[in-house]
């Protein structure tokens, strides 16, 4: 573990010590094409890659494999996606996995979590569709007060199918482990991020094509309009759709453009860090930084920026108010105090 002095990294339009941000702390390195960072109650860390392998990092950067995951297909795109330890953990080992299965699409298991291994894995949710290409799983999962568990879905890169309502193509699902799942929205190009804030509300965040990056307040039975839509054009300099707005689509909160490729989200709740309360922070896959909007996400208000921030897969906010992220471009986990 190792300690490095993040110097005039926040470019923020903020009181002069907000600048003064503090330290990044690289927690583990090595890791291969790192995707996800769940929190376990006792202070362990897990983290996804993507070719299927889930690891227990402790808070000296040892890790250990957790052995007995579902089988996730290391294929494009797809692959393990997201880790969500569940709110009650602590009474019962619960934890979810999103991953792409095999001639299926995206889907979600539930499991417990024993030592170094998985046990008791259900699979509570497989994607139905007959799209088989290899991009816009989505994979990002979010758990409700309620229990509730709730995923993204991408289009799969078969865009009409993002309004099929015979296929979850393009959707965010609500999952009741008891109950069974739900379509709650549709027109979804490929949602990378997903988050409720200090008052319950769901959040998303989804890549545009050239330009249409998108943050969308989430409310069940809307339809998000892609790829009718949409701020962005195709990469062939096209037009997408019938332009950016139509009656019955939602607007985004706000959009990017040019596109950052958002991966990984999270809203600041101000624990340790009031500078910080309310922010949207959203990792970019393509600019190497971990965008920084205003509480409500309608602007963005500065970004995160180092060294360390290469091709950022996901943020979270640690138990105690610090900024962890994983850079897929260093193969590794780090955290940000404040100063």
């Amino acid at each position: 573990m190792k300690h490095i002095l993040l110097a005039a990294a926040l470019m923020l339009p903020l009181p002069a010590h907000a600048q003064e941000i503090g330290q990044i702390t690289e927690i583990a390195s090595g890791l291969n094409g790192p995707w996800s960072i769940g929190f376990l109650p006792e202070g362990d860390v897990l983290v996804t890659e993507k070719r299927g392998k889930l690891w227990r990092i402790a808070r000296d950067g040892t890790r250990r494999e957790i052995t007995g995951l579902p089988a996730s297909e290391d294929r494009g795109q797809g692959g393990l996606f997201d880790v969500l330890p569940a709110r009650d953990f602590a009474a019962n080992g619960r934890i979810y996995l999103s991953y792409a299965k095999a001639g299926a699409g995206t889907a979600v298991s539930m499991a417990r979590l024993e030592g170094d291994r998985l046990v008791d894995v259900i699979e509570i949710f497989e994607m139905q569709t007959d799209s088989t290409g290899g991009r816009h799983f989505g994979g990002r999962l979010a758990e409700a007060d309620d229990g509730s568990v709730f995923l993204t879905i991408g289009d799969r890169g078969d865009r009409p199918s993002a309004q099929d309502p015979a296929r979850h193509n393009g959707s965010i699902i609500r999952i009741d482990p008891e109950r069974g799942s739900v379509a709650i929205t549709k027109g979804h190009r490929n949602p990378q991020g997903l988050a409720f804030d200090a008052s319950g509300q769901l959040w998303a965040h989804e890549h545009g094509a050239r330009g249409g990056d998108e943050i969308n307040r989430i409310e069940e039975g809307k339809n998000y309009g892609w790829p009718i839509i949409s701020y962005g054009r195709h990469y062939s300099g096209a037009k997408i759709g019938e332009g950016t707005a139509k009656d019955g689509f939602e607007q985004p909160v706000f959009y990017w453009d040019p596109s950052i490729a958002p991966s990984g989200f999270a809203i600041h709740s101000g624990t340790n860090w009031p500078d910080m309360q309310g922010r949207f922070l959203v990792g970019s896959l393509k600019f190497d930084h971990i965008a920084v909007l205003a509480a409500g996400g309608r602007e963005q208000t500065g970004m995160i920026q180092s060294r360390e921030t290469q091709r950022v897969r996901d943020v979270r906010e640690g138990p105690e108010g610090g900024i962890w992220f994983l850079s897929e471009g260093r193969g590794a986990l780090y955290r940000i105090d404040p100063k």
